[in-house]
């Protein structure tokens, strides 16, 4: 099940839920019982075999030596 985290707009804490996607843009109160809660921008890190490679090396290419420019 996905993590979201929440910031509370009333104490300033900043805490995680566990829920289901669908369920991510409902209220959440905070652990401090408030209500008034704001649901944070996360980033997302992929690895695994999938990702991309190592960046190609310098040079080659017509900026690279190969046509004068």
């Amino acid at each position: 099940m996905p993590r979201y985290d929440y910031r509370c707009r009333a104490c300033g804490d900043t805490f995680e839920l566990s829920r289901p996607m669908r369920e991510s843009a409902e209220p959440a109160a905070c652990p401090q019982g408030h209500d008034d809660t704001v649901k944070l921008l996360s980033t997302v890190a992929v690895t695994g075999r999938g990702a991309a490679g190592p960046a190609p090396s310098a040079g080659g290419g017509c900026c690279g030596g190969a046509c004068g420019c």
